[in-house]
């Protein structure tokens, strides 16, 4: 069973940021990503969150890399269209792949109460990764929603291009029953407003 998420609970969208979009600079001459529809579900979800009156948690990529897109001086580094950190949000500005590091992220979320997680953003196997890894080592109730979120093609060290669906989707693989739970989008809506009582928490490391 998992319980219904109430004021507890904070949606976290990871580097929702206009340069995730440099397919190139991610994925080299072949550069292409998974799921254009990520952006439509975090915004259809985060208008359900915010309609419930729950905690929204923002983080945002402020990349010490000469050439990288994610640079909050840069137009590159802006959030994408139609997603606004409002006054009531968390928001906090990293270097590094988790939200957690160099960051105010679990000292916020301590004074708010909140220790439940459903986690949504960019890149899949990067900065979701890294910061639902550490949630789950950190104690948080976690969970992933892989319809809203995405990655690029990466090149190996023997040069293999793998296929952004597919480095997307071992990834989750990875997280599901260790770190976190891997919800459907539409179980997070029922989420918001009854137990459910069929779903299975899997989260490990407990």
């Amino acid at each position: 069973m998992i319980n219904r998420f109430a004021t507890d609970t904070a949606l976290l969208l990871i580097d929702v940021q206009v340069g995730v979009d440099d397919l190139t600079h991610w994925g080299g001459v072949t550069g292409r990503r998974n799921n254009p529809d990520a952006e439509s579900k975090m915004l259809d979800l985060l208008s359900t969150w915010r309609s419930q009156g729950l905690p929204v948690a923002f983080t945002l990529h402020d990349s010490v890399e000469e050439n990288s897109p994610l640079k909050l001086d840069l137009a590159s580094g802006k959030l994408k269209a139609g997603f606004v950190v409002s006054n009531e949000d968390i928001s906090v500005v990293k270097s590094v792949n988790s939200g957690f590091v160099g960051t105010s992220l679990h000292e916020e979320f301590t004074s708010r109460g909140i220790t439940r997680l459903v986690v949504m953003g960019f890149f899949t196997n990067m900065c979701v990764e890294t910061t639902v890894r550490m949630a789950g080592n950190m104690g948080y109730d976690t969970y992933l929603i892989p319809e809203g979120c995405a990655t690029t093609n990466r090149i190996g060290p023997d040069g293999v291009d793998y296929d952004p669906q597919v480095v997307h989707e071992m990834t989750v693989a990875n997280l599901h029953g260790e770190f976190c739970t891997s919800l459907r989008l539409d179980d997070v809506r029922d989420l918001l407003v009854s137990d459910a009582p069929l779903l299975s928490r899997v989260q490990g490391n407990e």
